[in-house]
């Protein structure tokens, strides 16, 4: 099922925004017209073999390590390769979305996305949506918690 199925499907109010391509999050949020903590980063984090949380994450914010192995209470996390990650999800990295996934792994949502409007990948590359953030983890029956830290200066 597509993203864009699933999300209409889920009854998750949306727009769709096509906007060709992009190399980074703030071309993504220049490209669609929103700030860079608005383009939601939708990361795949392996617990164990073949068990994966899907983590949104603020396109300003980085994962927490610390606090995501906290939160779900294991010792061990790490990140899938590409093709691992396009098994679990069905998508190709920069464009994975919990939304339509090839499983539905749990969701956890940085608090700080919280009471905004946000976009999402779609599954296919120049496009993303525009949504409410509570809707949208409502609708996938996702966690909200602090488990994200600044992105680090470059």
């Amino acid at each position: 099922m597509s993203a864009i199925t699933a999300l209409t499907s889920a009854g998750v109010p949306h727009r769709v925004i096509r906007h060709g391509p992009v190399r980074s999050v703030a071309e993504a949020a220049e490209a669609i017209g929103v700030e860079v903590p608005d383009v939601v980063k939708t990361i795949v984090v392996r617990r164990a073999t073949q068990d994966f949380v899907f983590v949104l994450v603020p396109g300003d914010r980085v994962i927490s390590w610390p606090k995501l192995r906290t939160l779900l209470a294991v010792n061990r996390l790490a990140l899938p390769d590409a093709d691992e990650a396009r098994s679990a999800t069905g998508y190709e990295r920069g464009t994975i979305t919990p939304f339509g996934s090839r499983t539905a792994w749990p969701v956890v949502a940085d608090e700080r996305i919280r009471g905004r409007t946000i976009t999402l990948g779609t599954g296919e590359r120049g496009s993303a949506v525009a949504l409410d953030a509570d809707a949208a983890v409502a609708a996938l029956d996702g966690r909200i918690a602090d488990v994200t830290d600044p992105e680090p200066p470059r």
